[in-house]
């Protein structure tokens, strides 16, 4: 079973290493944009930086990257940092 708890640098790492794009930092708060390079879809996902991330704002990162499956994109996030 992958974690459910990531910090926000892990996750960032991650999605950097997919194609996202930081576009603003606010306070902790890091924000990050995916362009989908075939249908131009656009994904804003915000991750808090500087501690452990782990329940509802874990599903929330989750959602905001359009994942179907929270665990999936975990072992996802988990495989891949």
């Amino acid at each position: 079973m992958a974690r459910q708890r990531f910090t926000g640098r892990e996750i960032v790492s991650v999605l950097t290493d997919f194609g996202y794009t930081p576009v603003d930092r606010t306070g902790s708060h890091l924000k990050l944009r995916y362009v989908h390079p075939k249908t131009g879809e656009i994904r804003n996902v915000t991750v808090p930086i500087g501690h452990e991330i782990s329940g509802d704002t874990l599903r929330h990162i989750a959602d905001q990257c359009g994942a179907d499956d929270f665990h999936a994109w975990c072992e996802w996030i988990d495989e891949h940092r």
